[in-house]
């Protein structure tokens, strides 16, 4: 896949704060790309920087390793300032996890651009639907998903949530982005004039 570039008029420099090893100005054009084996190192210090901050769930750096034919990131001039992974839940369900975004980048549009990308992916891999559970569901309802039950996307509760220590106490929102409908809804409508 080629890289999705993001404008620079999408992007607004903004100074980042002193001292975070993971802040960073944005000066140029940053690209969306597919992660690749040099970017686990990055991937893994930007998911662990942002653990801490309770609204992310630890990923080893060996659990990225095995999936990093999942994760894209966001870089500029060569440095990793976002990621988000494409996990499957099932044939029809995919995740949107592990979205990250440095600090110094923040409200710079980089989120965004990560998730239309995987909607992206998504769509091209025969996906019905996109989630994801997350602790701020006003950004991904900006996006276009809706609040759902968390009872409507059973296949994240058989695959993580029912081993979660925090499981029925997690606070986390249930988003969902229905591909099938926004694939259709995309068509251009052409005129039945002459």
């Amino acid at each position: 896949m080629s890289p999705t570039l993001i404008g620079i008029d999408e992007l607004k420099s903004r100074p980042a704060s002193a001292g975070g090893a993971d802040e960073h100005e944005v000066d140029v054009e940053s690209i969306v790309r597919t992660a690749s084996d040099a970017d686990i190192d990055a991937i893994h210090r930007l998911v662990s920087n942002h653990v801490t901050e309770g609204r992310l769930l630890p990923r080893s750096r060996e659990e990225i390793a095995a999936r990093i034919g999942r994760f894209i990131v966001a870089a500029d001039n060569g440095r990793v300032v976002g990621c988000a992974d494409l996990a499957p839940l099932s044939r029809r369900v995919a995740e949107v996890r592990s979205l990250v975004v440095a600090g110094g980048v923040r409200s710079c549009g980089v989120g965004r651009r990560l998730v239309r990308e995987l909607e992206k992916r998504a769509l091209a891999s025969g996906f019905e639907s996109l989630t994801a559970f997350t602790h701020t569901p006003g950004y991904f309802v900006q996006l276009g998903f809706s609040i759902v039950p968390h009872t409507w996307v059973p296949e994240k509760i058989e695959a993580d949530c029912r081993t979660c220590a925090q499981f029925r106490h997690c606070g986390q929102y249930a988003v969902m982005l229905p591909l099938i409908r926004m694939q259709s809804s995309r068509v251009p409508a052409h005129s039945t004039h002459a």
